[in-house]
């Protein structure tokens, strides 16, 4: 048995409905909501890498670099502002941070 487009898209497909049923469960941990927004990044990559190799094309696998580069970055901002609002709130919850607002 080999492996099709099909199988691809559809882990890709179940892997973003992991990601969007993570986001709408649990919105009170925002390490929790961070790595849902990590997973749905990476199921999209996953559709373009599969796209890129179906095609017979690199430019989705290089786009796929290029998103990866940008996810690492959101990730290293999002957790310092975490730290950051730990240090000030002794919590992450996300209710907790009504403050915020302008």
């Amino acid at each position: 048995m080999t492996l099709t487009l099909g199988h691809f898209l559809t882990l890709g497909a179940i892997l973003f409905a992991l990601a969007v049923v993570g986001i709408f469960l649990n919105r009170k941990n925002l390490i929790v909501l961070l790595m849902a927004i990590e997973l749905m990044l990476l199921a999209v990559n996953m559709n373009f890498v599969a796209f890129s190799s179906y095609l017979g094309d690199m430019h989705g696998q290089v786009f796929v670099f290029f998103i990866l580069t940008v996810a690492a970055a959101e990730s290293a901002i999002g957790l310092a502002i975490l730290v950051l609002l730990f240090r000030n709130k002794t919590s992450i919850n996300a209710e907790d941070l009504n403050t915020l607002k302008g």
